[in-house]
C-alpha cells in the first residue's frame, strides 16, 4: 500500500491513485481525491485502522480466555513474559507484564498446557494479533512435554543417565567434532569460540539437520560416522536455542541411545542455559550453551602457553643452581690442586690432632682401667671372706641335716636293724621264720640271733 516517491514526501496509494499527501507529516486528502477522482473505497490511515480492529477486539471478545501450549517461553530483564500459546490448529502471540508475571506459583517452561486469561489487542508497533495475558494457571501438561517426562523416565530406569557410566573429557584433545547444522549461528559460536580459546587444534565438522522431522535421523548418522573415522577426541553435539518443538530432535530415543553408546565423549550444549534435552541427560557433559560447550573441552592456549613458561623457567632456574654448583666445586678442586703444599699441611695437621686425640683416648682408657682394678682388689677380700663364710654356714647346715638322716641316732635310742642272711632289710614279721637266722645291727656292733617263734602284734 506504501510506496516512495522521488519527493521529500510520501504518497499513499490505492489502485495507482494518490489518496492522501503526507508532505508535513499530516494526512490530507490528495488533490485529485479533492478533484472528485474518489473511487468510493474509504482509505485508511494505519493508525487509525489498527485502533478501529483494536476497538471491535475489545467489543467483541473481551475479556477472553484461552486454553493451548506454551511455545517459546522468554523473560526479559524488566519482568515481562513473552511468549506463543499454540494448538494444532494455530498460535498467538503473548505478552504477560510484570504485575502478572509475579503472580505465578509455578515454574512455566516451553510445552506446558495452560489456561490463560486477558485481554485481545493489536501490537501497533508490527500490526501484530496479541493477548495480554493477566493471569495464568495450569491446565495438565503439554503433549510434547508429556512425552518428554515419559521417555526421560524410561531411560533414566534403564540407566542411561548415570553419573558412574559419563566420561571425563580429554585434557589435551588432538582433534574436536562438530556435530550441528552447517548454518546454525552455534556452529559460529563454537568454531569462533575455538579459534579464540585453542587455534591450534584442527575442528571437524560433522553436518546434520537439527530441526525438523528427518533431523533426528540425521544427527545419527552423522555421529555414526564421527565414531567410524575416529578422527576426534571429543565431539560436541550443539544448537541454538529455540522453542521445544524446534529442540525435539534432540529428545529421539534413539539419538539418546547412540550418544550412549559412542566411544568418544560427547559434551551437548543445546539451547540456552534453562533449556534441557534428553540428549543433555545422556552426554557426558551438559553444556548450557553451545559456545560453553566449546570452552569445557578447549583450554586457552594462552594457560598452556605460561604453564609451559613456567616449566621452562623452572628448568632452567635448575639447571643454573647446578652449574653453579659444579662450578663452585671445581673451583675449589682447582685452588687445592695448585697448591700441593697447603693439601700436605692441612692433612699433617689432621693426623696430629687424630694423634692426639688417640693418645688422650688411651691414656683416659688406661686410668679408667686402673681405677677399675684398683676398686676389685679394695672388694676382693671382702669379697671371698663374705663366699667362705655363706659357704660354711651352708656346709654346717647341710651336715645338720645329714646327721638327722643317720640311722645311728636312732639305733643309739635302742633300736636295732635287722637282716637276713642276704643283708636285706628285715621290715615286718611276714618276713621271717622259725629258726631263720637274722642278724641285728646295735649301735656298737651287729649279734647273729634266730627267730624261734614269730608272732604278730
Amino acid at each position: 500500500m506504501f510506496s516512495p516517491c522521488t519527493r521529500c514526501h510520501a504518497l499513499w496509494l490505492f489502485g495507482g491513485v494518490p489518496m492522501f499527501d503526507a508532505a508535513d507529516g499530516q494526512l490530507r486528502p490528495s488533490a485529485r481525491v479533492r478533484d472528485g477522482e474518489s473511487t468510493g473505497v474509504r482509505v485508511w490511515p494505519v493508525g487509525s485502522l489498527l485502533r478501529a480492529i483494536a476497538d471491535s477486539l475489545e467489543a467483541r471478545f473481551n475479556p477472553v480466555a484461552v486454553q493451548g501450549e506454551i511455545s517459546g517461553f522468554s523473560r526479559a530483564a524488566s519482568g515481562h513474559c513473552y511468549f506463543s500459546l499454540k494448538d494444532d490448529q494455530g498460535q498467538i502471540r503473548c505478552a504477560m507484564f510484570r504485575r502478572a508475571a509475579s503472580l505465578l506459583d509455578f515454574p512455566v517452561r516451553d510445552g506446558q498446557l495452560v489456561e490463560l486469561r486477558g485481554r485481545l489487542g493489536v501490537y501497533d508497533p508490527r500490526g501484530e494479533l496479541q493477548l495480554v495475558v493477566e493471569s495464568m494457571r495450569q491446565a495438565g501438561q503439554g503433549s510434547l512435554f508429556e512425552q518428554f517426562l515419559q521417555l526421560k523416565v524410561k531411560l533414566e530406569a534403564e540407566g542411561l543417565f548415570a553419573v558412574g557410566r559419563k566420561r571425563a573429557l580429554p585434557m589435551l584433545p588432538k582433534a574436536i567434532g562438530v556435530v550441528t547444522s552447517l548454518g546454525a549461528a552455534a556452529l559460529h559460536d563454537v568454531v569462533t569460540a575455538l579459534q579464540r580459546r585453542a587455534p591450534h587444534i584442527p575442528v571437524v565438522i560433522y553436518p546434520a539437520s537439527v530441526q525438523g522431522a528427518q533431523a533426528a535421523g540425521g544427527l545419527r548418522a552423522a555421529l555414526l560416522k564421527a565414531f567410524e573415522r575416529k578422527e576426534v577426541d571429543v565431539l560436541l553435539l550443539v544448537r541454538g536455542g529455540g522453542a521445544m518443538e524446534d529442540l525435539w530432535a534432540f529428545n529421539d530415543e534413539q539419538l539418546a541411545r547412540a550418544i550412549v553408546a559412542s566411544p568418544i565423549p560427547i559434551v551437548c550444549g543445546v539451547g540456552h542455559e534453562t533449556d534441557f534435552t534428553i540428549a543433555d541427560f545422556c552426554a557426558d557433559v551438559r553444556a548450557p550453551t553451545p559456545t560453553a560447550a566449546a570452552e569445557l573441552c578447549a583450554q586457552p592456549q594462552s594457560v598452556w602457553l605460561d604453564t609451559l613458561g613456567l616449566i621452562f623457567s623452572r628448568i632452567q632456574n635448575g639447571v643454573d643452581r647446578q652449574l653453579q654448583s659444579c662450578s663452585q666445586r671445581l673451583d675449589l678442586a682447582a685452588s687445592r690442586f695448585s697448591r700441593p703444599s697447603h693439601f700436605v699441611i692441612r692433612q699433617q695437621a689432621r693426623l696430629a690432632s687424630h694423634a692426639q686425640q688417640l693418645q688422650h683416648a688411651r691414656l683416659t682408657a688406661l686410668q679408667r682401667m686402673t681405677s677399675q682394678l684398683q676398686a676389685v682388689e679394695s672388694r676382693f677380700p671382702k669379697a671371698i671372706a663374705g663366699a667362705v663364710q655363706k659357704q660354711t654356714l651352708r656346709l654346717g647346715h647341710a651336715q645338720l641335716r645329714l646327721e638327722l638322716l643317720n640311722p645311728r641316732l636312732v639305733l643309739q635310742r635302742g633300736y636295732a636293724w635287722l637282716t637276713d642272711d642276704q643283708g636285706r632289710a628285715i621290715t615286718s614279721v611276714k618276713q621271717t621264720r622259725t629258726g631263720q637266722p637274722v642278724r641285728a645291727t646295735l649301735v656298737d656292733g651287729e649279734v647273729d640271733l634266730t627267730v624261734c617263734a614269730p608272732r604278730l602284734i
